[in-house]
């Protein structure tokens, strides 16, 4: 019948079960007004068969819409869209849209442009060999406790977490989580009101950079570093000094002398994943009492410390309140989840709450609370020792295969980590190079937007291990092999 080969069909992509996507589906189209009310609908038995799915399935969702007020279910009848549907009328559309006639070069103050940054592949789970940093391996993500701790925080007991606006305060269980166990074990001890939560680490950079820095100040990073603190300091206006690092991380004397902030990933330097040893650490606080600036300190992959404990952070070693901390949960739970929190003395805390409060107000409240959950009820620690073993064997694997290549290992972090940053022959331009392997099944990471400047280097790539299996990767790195000597 037309209104089942018009109105409904399956999309592979969708992202949830196939009972949800029938109730998306029919609820969409009577919202947008392609289904009226008083209509009816297929029969739970011929849209099971025109979809090829359970008929039990298509029946669950009807269920739900009745109850939702979508449509009615009418005895020895069918299904129809009820009279008191949610609807949103669609406005007369007269011709087409006249032209914009708006100068935007003029009316756009500000250039976003988000920088030179690394190119994602959001398919990455229909490639075979996706050596992709930072997604998450479902086959290690605890999803049915995530669940269970989502459908917790959904409850009536938990309505005031769900529905209540914080405004410029956080879920006090997660707060007391990261004060009383996540810091702890970095040897940070902070007070509820020195932590910030955060919409993820990059929004905690960003703050910190929009109260630290103005176009009268100057800060440095490391080069080759993360991407996105380059594009997050242009837009303060300030002056920028990268620094080169070796094989030990930033050198404190290469620093110059008159800046007002460094941002830097001591514990596990991106991308190379380098280990700062402790004298520098020192030193570096040293520095910075001495010539008076702030240290941002993002501590992003501590949890994957499997071959020795991590150093402790820089954050435990600050006596003066220098270093402000960022960290997340996003990078070990997984990356759509977007929560992140800063530490740091409570002046800088008060400043960081208000600019939150005035640009989103605050994370969902929904989210913070099933994180909490999640987190205290130990569901986070068990998950992350079941990586720790998972990665271990994997990077075992990784330096076995790439000891069998050319390519180089360019860094290696001393207490474990989800990667390798690795070194091609100097004639290769790994972006080149990725789109190549794209074609054969194998997703890298070009290294060239981790490097400041434009006359940069263009043969490093960024090896992760977090979203293969092991017993893929061999075969993944013979066809980079492969792929580089033919290139």
């Amino acid at each position: 019948m037309p209104l089942v080969e018009d109105t409904f069909f399956l999309d592979p992509n969708f992202q949830g079960t196939l009972q949800s996507q029938i109730q998306q589906i029919v609820a969409s189209a009577i919202l947008a007004g392609r289904l009226q009310a008083g209509e009816k609908l297929p029969s739970s038995r011929k849209l099971a068969e025109h979809l090829g799915i359970s008929r039990i399935t298509v029946t669950l969702a009807y269920h739900e819409l009745v109850a939702d007020d979508y449509i009615k279910s009418v005895g020895r009848s069918g299904y129809y869209v009820s009279e008191t549907a949610p609807m949103v009328p669609l406005p007369a559309i007269k011709g087409e849209m006249r032209k914009d006639t708006v100068d935007w070069s003029k009316a756009v103050q500000r250039d976003f442009t988000g920088g030179k940054t690394v190119k994602k592949n959001y398919d990455w789970r229909s490639y075979p060999y996706p050596f992709m940093y930072g997604q998450p391996d479902p086959d290690l993500f605890n999803q049915a406790s995530w669940r269970l701790c989502a459908m917790q925080a959904l409850g009536k007991k938990e309505f005031d977490s769900l529905t209540s606006d914080y405004a410029e305060q956080d879920d006090p269980e997660l707060i007391n989580f990261i004060a009383r166990h996540t810091l702890p074990r970095r040897g940070i001890l902070a007070r509820p009101e020195q932590i910030l939560v955060t919409v993820g680490a990059q929004n905690a950079l960003w703050m910190a950079a929009q109260i630290l820095l103005n176009e009268g100040r100057s800060a440095a990073y490391e080069n080759p570093g993360y991407h996105g603190i380059r594009e997050i300091l242009r837009h303060t206006g300030c002056t920028q000094h990268p620094v080169e690092i070796d094989d030990q991380g930033l050198p404190p004397d290469m620093l110059p002398r008159d800046i007002n902030a460094l941002f830097i990933t001591p514990s596990h330097q991106c991308p190379t994943t380098t280990t700062m040893p402790m004298d520098r650490r020192r030193e570096l606080l040293r520095l910075a009492n001495e010539r008076n600036f702030l240290i941002v300190e993002d501590d992003y992959e501590f949890e994957m410390s499997f071959l020795k404990a991590p150093s402790p952070a820089l954050k435990s070693l600050d006596e003066d309140g220098r270093v402000i901390y960022v960290g997340s949960f996003s990078k070990s739970l997984f990356p759509g989840l977007r929560l992140g929190y800063l530490v740091g003395s409570e002046p800088f805390i008060e400043q960081a709450r208000a600019l939150r409060l005035a640009s989103l107000r605050h994370p969902p409240g929904y989210m913070q609370r099933t994180t909490a959950y999640f987190l205290g009820l130990g569901h986070y620690d068990a998950m992350i020792k079941r990586m720790r073993g998972v990665y271990q064997k994997r990077r075992q694997v990784t330096a076995q295969a790439l000891e069998k290549t050319e390519m180089k290992v360019a860094g290696r972090a001393s207490f474990g980590g989800s990667g390798f940053w690795v070194e091609a022959p100097k004639r290769v331009d790994t972006e080149v190079l990725r789109h190549r392997l794209a074609n054969n099944g194998v997703l890298i990471e070009a290294g060239n937007p981790f490097f400041a400047g434009e006359d940069s280097p263009r043969n490093f790539f960024r090896l992760a291990y977090s979203s293969i299996s092991s017993e893929r990767i061999p075969e993944g790195i013979r066809r980079i092999s492969q792929a580089i000597k033919e290139y």
